[in-house]
């Protein structure tokens, strides 16, 4: 079989091991729900924004919805790593990179789910984007690349953690760093030290670039650093997990 076979493969295996799994489901799909209705009829009302909270919130409850299911992510590739299910493959002759592949690709797949669900809700409550048919095409290849930085920098972190337990706590701090950016408050609405952080990590342009793509008005300057930013994290990701990988495996 080829490299790609076996990627299809792997794919399928990890694709089935979610579904199996309650936990993952509703930390990759129904989560980000709960927090979008939270957020827009508990808090909604304390933010001034400027527009309706359900317009400004959607972009950073997306990416929010992105990083909600890498916990399962990093435990699942780590539980390859060190139950031995990783040398099982090296016998059968499977080749490396589709084990890493697999793992990745089903990620993307379960964050475009979460952020299809996401949307579907967002409009039922109100959401009136401004996007143009190529807007959102903007908007869905935005989500693809942020799917693969955020896969592959999760899929390294769990193959460097020593168990399944420190892997899926390994990624709470891409879980948590939304917050500390745009996605929930504009940044300039923050205090002294957490403003200036809140300015400068990844996640802002990323979320600013989403935001101007639904509001039919992208910023060249988000759109550039958001798309800088997802690809130095995918190939940090996928030089540390291949580097890990070949190392403990």
């Amino acid at each position: 079989m080829s490299a790609k076979s076996h990627s299809a493969v792997m794919l399928r295996r990890n694709l089935r091991h979610i579904t199996r799994n309650p936990t993952s489901i509703f930390n990759a799909v129904l989560m980000p729900i709960v927090m979008m209705l939270m957020f827009v009829y508990v808090f909604g009302d304390a933010f001034d924004v400027g527009v309706d909270y359900i317009d400004y919130a959607t972009p950073g409850l997306m990416l929010l919805a992105v990083c909600y299911g890498l916990g399962a992510v990093a435990t699942s590739v780590n539980s390859d790593m060190t139950k031995g299910i990783i040398n099982r493959f090296k016998v059968m002759d499977v080749s490396r990179g589709a084990v890493l592949n697999g793992h990745v690709i089903a990620s993307v797949l379960t964050n475009v789910i979460a952020i299809t669900a996401l949307v579907g809700v967002a409009f039922l409550l109100g959401f009136d984007p401004a996007a143009g048919p190529l807007d959102w095409l903007g908007v869905a290849g935005m989500i693809v690349l942020l799917g693969f930085a955020a896969g592959w920098i999760t899929v390294a972190l769990g193959l460097a953690a020593k168990s399944p337990e420190t892997a899926g706590m390994a990624a709470v701090p891409l879980v948590m760093l939304p917050f500390f950016s745009s996605a929930i408050v504009p940044a300039e609405k923050m205090g002294q030290g957490v403003r200036q952080f809140a300015e400068y990590q990844p996640f802002t342009p990323i979320i600013e670039t989403l935001r101007g793509l639904l509001d039919g008005a992208p910023q060249t300057g988000d759109l550039i650093a958001a798309i800088a930013w997802c690809v130095g994290i995918t190939i940090v990701g996928y030089l540390w997990a291949s580097s890990t990988f070949t190392k403990r495996a």
